[in-house]
Formats: structure tokens, sequence, C-alpha cells
């Protein structure tokens, strides 16, 4: 699996093209169904549906790959190991029918909205509402900061099924939206890093979804759904840490063995050997715990205060390596020819999306 994820990297996801992409803001669907040929969409997905019924280590693997070749944009993790999952354990066997083939082919790509202007870390707080009149949902309201919001054309929406409640009011409306009037996308956002992921705005104003796409068997169960999956997309963010760690590492070694200074490459001074050692030492322990993790994922034993763990201390860890390893580039470092200036500016979100550092404490000093 490995050696096939990294062929079809060297060979769609060259240098060149990447930097097309960012300039673009997208990744282009080309390249989804490339992904989707080399049978790289849908790992999770059951056979009869078109998939693999891959476990949770190749969404790891997979994963892992993309961000230590630098292709950090790439919203396939979020596809295949963040959004998925609500169809494969929630969706009735007529959802699964319309919608997992499609993943697998990526004839659907796919989105979760959560955040709004007024609602990040707080779901209980969302304002976008789902109405039911009849055998539709008339869905209103907002999303924002949304991955592959410019290219999904099936998003999972949080809304407000009973507005007069918080956690029992929340639900998740699946949302077809080549199907729907009412439905708009915003800008493509012009952010700090990531510059080729499409991350938007969504607006939905009276969309009437057939009540069919509600995701379980009743109303008011979204919340409890969102807890259920958000260890994985935690832990999904600590494997993509780790890539980008060993990515920055690995530049950074061949750099200081090629660069000199006063007439020896700077490898061999005390200081770099040292930060380097620092650096290599806290890589090795972040995949230890990560990979525990993972086994304890796979036995159905992570809890969302472990898992929270791992998202918090990874990502801070990721961007204390990414930016030591800036500094010993000196002042190429800061160039953006040089993949560590990109790795500076793309880790940063890291710390943010998934629930805050600061939400992940919160979470974990609740278990104590």
């Amino acid at each position: 699996m490995r050696a096939t994820v990294r062929r079809f990297l060297a060979r769609h996801a060259s240098s060149a093209a990447m930097e097309e992409w960012r300039e673009a803001g997208v990744i282009p669907r080309s390249f989804w169904r490339a992904a989707a040929e080399a049978g790289l969409l849908g790992l999770s997905v059951d056979p009869d549906h078109g998939g693999l019924g891959a476990d949770f280590r190749y969404e790891a693997l997979l994963a892992y790959e993309i961000y230590l070749h630098g292709l950090d944009a790439f919203a396939l993790p979020l596809h295949n190991a963040m959004v998925a999952p609500y169809l494969i354990d929630y969706a009735t066997a007529e959802q699964k029918r319309r919608w997992l083939p499609g993943l697998v082919s990526g004839d659907l790509l796919t989105a979760i909205a959560m955040t709004e202007p007024g609602a990040g870390s707080d779901l209980q707080g969302i304002a976008t509402t789902a109405i039911r009149q009849g055998d539709h949902y008339i869905l209103n309201g907002q999303k924002t900061f949304i991955s592959s919001g410019q290219t999904a054309n099936l998003i999972v929406v949080v809304c407000k099924t009973d507005p007069g409640a918080r956690a029992g009011g929340i639900s998740l409306l699946v949302v077809e939206t080549d199907r729907v009037e009412g439905f708009r996308r915003g800008r493509n956002l012009d952010k700090l890093g990531l510059e080729a992921a499409d991350t938007s705005e969504l607006f939905f104003d009276n969309v009437a979804v057939p009540a069919a796409n509600l995701l379980g068997e009743r109303e008011g169960q979204g919340f409890y759904q969102l807890m259920d999956k958000l260890p994985q997309e935690r832990l999904l963010i600590a494997i993509q840490g780790l890539g980008t760690i060993d990515r920055a590492l690995k530049e950074t070694i061949a750099y200081t063995r090629d660069r000199t200074a006063f007439g020896k490459p700077i490898g061999e001074f005390q200081n770099t050997q040292f930060k380097l050692a620092e650096c290599k030492t806290e890589a090795t322990v972040a995949k230890a715990f990560v990979e525990h993790c993972i086994v304890r994922h796979l036995q159905g034993r992570l809890d969302a205060a472990t898992a929270s763990m791992a998202k918090y201390w990874v990502s801070e860890a990721q961007c204390r390596i990414v930016d030591e390893c800036l500094q010993l580039h000196g002042g190429y470092g800061y160039m953006l020819e040089y993949p560590i200036a990109r790795m500076y500016r793309d880790s940063r979100i890291q710390k943010i999306y998934g629930g805050t550092n600061e939400i992940m404490k919160l979470m974990i000093a609740r278990s104590l």
C-alpha cells in the first residue's frame, strides 16, 4: 500500500503541479479522478459499494504519506476518514447505495459543514436550521472555513432541527449540491497557508433537502454522531503532523549536509547536531504515542481525551520542530522556494482545526 501511494504521488503530484494548484487555489478534479483510478478513494467503504473495506491503518498510512510528500492541501484524508465514516456508520442501506459508490469513484467529493461565523468549537451554538415541512427539510444558514468548499458536491451539514434545544436539537443532513436550489458557494478564502486547499463559505437559503437525507434513525442525533467521530478526526490530524515532521527533518538534514559555513558543512557544528537530535527525539516520541493511539482505535478503545492529547501534543511538536528546522536553514528558510518555508506556513492551522488546542486541553482536563 505504501509503495502504491508513493508511486501515485511521484507520478501525479510533482513540484510543478503542486505549484500550479497553489496558484489556482484548488486541486483539480482530474487529480481526484486519478486518485480514484489508483484505488485511493473510499478505502474504508465496503466492497459491496466499491471500496476495499480496509481498516484505519490504511487511512493512517495514506494520510501520513500525503503529508510526507508535501501535499497537505489534498483533502483526501478528509474525504476518506473524516466524512465517509458518517455515511458508513449512520446511513441507511438505501443511502449507502446512493452515495458510497460515488465516494469511491470520485463522482462525489465530500465535505462536512460544521463551523459558522458565530460558532466554531461550540457546536451547540450553531444557528443553521433545518425545519421539517412535509417530506423535505428547509435548510437556512451560513457555514465558513469549509474544506473542499469549492469542489464538494456531497456535504454533511450540521444543523438545528430543533432550534430551541442545544445538543439534543442538532442533526446531520446530507446536501447533494447538484440537486438543490438555494445553495451558494462563497469565495475561496485567502489563507495564510494551504493555498491549494479550497476553503470556503457556504450559504443555504431556503434549500429544500429531502427528509430521506437525514443521517440517523431520527432527528436530534447529530451531536452524538459528531462526538463519536471526532476522536478519529483528531487522531488523523496527529498522523498528518507526523508526516510533516518527518518531511521537515528529511529536508533539513539534507540541507545541513550540503550547506557550508566557516569551511565545513553546518551539520558538523555541535549546535546543529544538538538541535536535530532534539527534534528527532520529539518526532520519535510523537510517533510512538500516535501508533499507540492507532492500536487503541483499532480495538475500539480510543477515548476522546486520549485523541485530544494526540492532536494537541503532536500539532504543538510539529510547529516547534518546523520552526527549529527553518532556523537551521538561516535566511534561505524564509524563502518560499524552500519547502521548509511552506511547511512553516501550512503547519500553523494544525493547532486550530479539528478543535483548537485550547479545547483539546479542556477535553483532557474533564477526564481527570
